[in-house]
């Protein structure tokens, strides 16, 4: 959420932020500014109405002890119409309060400056590449071709079960799926420095609140009802990502300011409606309604924040380098970024049978807007409350990754290679034609 102070202080800034990512925003200010106005103007007469009422209440307690009880029972109407007004400002700042915060949890955080101006995807500049694209000595097969022919992951039987945009992993499939997973977490709590958490897969509304993820995306969540009873629809909702659950831990909490960094890796599966998405639907893993990750959090002090990002980039990287995949790290312009972020990166992977890049990781530092709406704080050493940065990174996504393996590890006997730091976890050396 945007600080109000700051839209009420420097609202042409705030416009020209806004305006950077294309999608009208900034034309929402001058009614969060008025709605604010009236609030204040409310607040401040009920502060007068009561300081007021306070000091005729005096009053009336001398007035009756000199017997004047004709005038004391006029201060007493008067008290009473002041109590009247006084609940008529408090229904009516209540009310203008909800209309404000409906608008500000509707607005996206503000592009940092250093993000690159656009307005799509087309425009996102590329920071860096490693590797080579791989070059095979054979046609290259899709992901879906090795799958079905290897028995890696039976499309039909998923669709069967749950509809389309499910994958049934099978066999050496499974097995690949569960090694990624496992060399993902001891990865990134052996080398990089996190603290594995196992957090739920259902989680409150306020968390998804907190995040960004609602009110703009609702649509593409996955409500939970208990049972038959439907007034428990839309309290509890399946994790579109595990930053939901993971970056709320500390959710109206004060934290020391010693206690930062906090660095948190978690593995979950992830559960995205997406209405209307285009892909959805089509065989393959590219696009589906239900994929594994390991997320990776942060909450550090705001002064450290672009630096954890700079490092969160790079732990994600570091998977692709040693499972050998090529790879390009892009900058989201203005127009491309997420809701919640102030500065993206994105990591795309070659996949060779695709004969394109797929995004596996978007590292983000959302700076203290989220921190806003979920109420966390910390207490720097001078005894001030302030809001941390808190980032999220995927570290990395699958069945993107699974997919990129896979067509880039083929072999010309139709067998995959499997890359030497994933041996030990699949206690093989390569899936067997």
């Amino acid at each position: 959420m945007l600080d109000i102070k700051l839209i009420r202080e420097q609202p042409d800034h705030v416009r020209e932020r806004l305006a950077a990512r294309g999608a009208g925003d900034d034309a929402k200010i001058s009614e969060v500014l008025d709605l604010d106005e009236q609030r204040r103007k409310a607040l401040m007469e009920v502060e007068q109405l009561k300081a007021e009422r306070n000091k005729v209440s005096k009053e009336i307690g001398a007035l009756m002890a000199q017997k004047k009880t004709e005038e004391a029972e006029a201060r007493k109407r008067q008290t009473r119409e002041m109590g009247d007004r006084v609940t008529v400002l408090d229904k009516q700042v209540a009310e203008v309060e909800a209309a404000l915060n409906a608008i500000l949890l509707r607005l996206p955080n503000l592009p940092h400056a250093k993000v690159a101006l656009g307005r799509t995807a087309a425009e996102n500049p590329t920071v860096r590449t490693w590797g080579d694209k791989p070059t095979l000595p054979f046609k290259p097969k899709s992901h879906i071709e090795i799958c079905e022919q290897l028995k890696l992951v039976d499309f039909a039987r998923g669709a069967k079960l749950s509809g389309s945009g499910f994958l049934l992993y099978t066999n050496w499939g499974a097995r690949l799926e569960r090694a990624l997973i496992q060399f993902l977490l001891d990865l990134h709590t052996s080398e990089h420095g996190y603290t594995e958490v196992a957090p739920p897969y259902i989680v409150g509304r306020e968390c998804m609140v907190g995040v960004g993820q609602f009110p703009k995306f609702e649509d593409q969540a996955y409500a939970v009802q208990e049972g038959q009873d439907e007034a428990t629809m839309g309290k509890l909702y399946l994790v579109p990502t595990a930053e939901a659950p993971v970056a709320n831990i500390h959710r109206e909490e004060i934290l020391k300011e010693s206690q930062l960094p906090i660095r948190y890796c978690a593995y979950s599966p992830c559960f995205r409606a997406e209405a209307g998405a285009a892909g959805v639907g089509t065989r393959g893993m590219i696009r589906v309604h239900q994929f594994d990750k390991v997320e990776l959090i942060k909450i550090v002090k705001p002064e450290e924040g672009y630096d954890e990002l700079e490092k969160l980039v790079g732990n994600a990287e570091r998977v692709l380098q040693l499972l050998g995949l090529h790879y390009k790290v892009i900058q989201l312009c203005t127009g491309d970024m997420g809701f919640a972020s102030a500065m993206t990166f994105d990591i795309e992977v070659w996949a060779p049978g695709q004969d394109q890049y797929l995004e596996v990781s978007s590292c983000s530092n959302c700076e203290d807007f989220q921190a806003r709406r979920m109420n966390l704080r910390f207490k720097t050493e001078s005894g001030e409350n302030k809001f941390p940065h808190i980032l999220n990174g995927s570290g990395t996504a699958l069945a993107r990754l699974f997919v990129a393996l896979l067509e880039t590890h083929q072999q010309a006997d139709g067998s995959i290679l499997i890359p030497e730091p994933l041996r030990p976890y699949m206690r093989a050396d390569r899936i067997p034609a």
